[in-house]
């Protein structure tokens, strides 16, 4: 086999989803060499694909000597697991969050860079074509100069979900599991955040957890935005309800960001660009033009990213401190709800 040696750390939800791309990959390009995972089902399935299995992800890497690393274990493992990919020269993808807290996260993005070991972080919502044609206009000036941007972030989350206790726990709610996409998505189109307020809520659940926040970014381009986040709520207004990106949610018709500059406005993920035809000014009608992109799923996109970066063909579009500097956003919202306080993210962003 030609193709990239790949072994994947971690079997389970996400891991899933890396291991049938990885088999669908053509054998020249990319092949699974083995799963890393202490539970008796990773192995199971192991021997079942016919790859190598281990419970330990040194001595695999030292026995198996892979070409890539894809590293989807719980949060808390990453920096080790990640440092341990580093130490061996080995390109690595590790999924979201790059670590459980800021420091560490740059700490783990300066070490990659310091050894020139290629790692990119899994915010796999940048390779979405949808992402990337709504970048490409805000680059062009296609909506004149960004002022604002409004962002909802609403599901229902089934009471099942919460029979895990970590989920009712502090760091286990929607901040950190799910609007952490959509600060890196809006970050990637909209450029870095300069500071942040925010205010939560546990009112409908009752959780020591957040299940409801509203969130205020200025970006450094001086545009603002506003989030609204409850996983409380029978709503379509979520990036994974509208996108279609995910098949295991329903997909519902709406718009869940709205970009507004100057020129026009933008929804997405529609990719709708409304102006005007002709004179501007609020009693004039306005057109609503949608915009053709290829579709794409973005995960298979990223992979494919992923093997050329390894190859060392490509920069990571979602390099270690972007992922570092994600995660400071994010955090950046709990804590401006906590103290109630506006946040520069940029404070949080100094490597251990």
């Amino acid at each position: 086999m030609s193709g990239l040696s790949i072994a994947v750390c971690g079997a389970g939800v996400i891991g899933q989803a890396h291991i049938r791309l990885i088999q669908a990959l053509p054998a020249r390009r990319g092949w699974l060499k083995g799963i890393i995972d202490p539970m008796p089902q990773a192995q199971a399935q192991a021997e079942m694909l016919g790859v190598r299995y281990s419970e330990h992800l040194v001595r695999a890497l030292d026995e198996w000597r892979p070409d890539a690393v894809i590293i989807a274990s719980p949060n808390a493992l990453h920096v080790e697991m990640a440092g341990a990919c580093i130490a061996r020269n080995i390109p690595l993808l590790v999924e979201k969050p790059l670590a459980d807290n800021v420091a560490d996260a740059f700490a783990l993005a300066h070490l990659a860079e310091e050894r020139d070991v290629p790692l990119l972080v899994g915010h796999f919502r940048r390779h979405n074509p949808v992402m990337r044609a709504a970048r490409d206009l805000l680059a062009k000036g296609g909506l004149g100069r960004l002022v604002s941007v409004n962002a909802d972030v609403t599901v229902c989350k089934p009471d099942a979900y919460f029979n895990v206790p970590w989920r009712t726990q502090s760091g286990g709610g929607p901040v950190l599991i799910n609007l952490v996409h959509d600060i890196d998505a809006l970050r990637y189109l909209c450029g870095e955040i300069e500071s942040v307020q925010a205010v939560t809520s546990n009112a409908a659940r009752g959780f020591e957890v957040e299940d409801t926040a509203a969130v205020l970014l200025r970006f450094t381009s001086g545009a603002l935005a506003t989030l609204t986040l409850s996983d409380a709520t029978p709503s379509p207004w979520c990036w994974d309800q509208t996108s279609g990106e995910n098949k295991d949610f329903a997909r519902h018709q709406g718009q869940c960001y709205r970009l507004c500059g100057t020129e026009a406005a933008l929804e997405l993920p529609g990719l709708i660009r409304w102006h005007y035809a002709g004179q501007k000014g609020w009693t004039q009608p306005l057109s609503a033009q949608p915009l053709a992109y290829e579709p794409g799923d973005p995960l298979a996109l990223q992979l494919d990213h992923f093997l050329r970066v390894a190859r060392r063909e490509e920069q990571p579009m979602v390099s270690g401190k972007d992922g570092a500097a994600t995660l400071a956003a994010t955090m950046a919202v709990l804590e401006a709800a906590r103290t109630g306080r506006t946040v520069t993210p940029a404070r949080n962003c100094q490597p251990a």
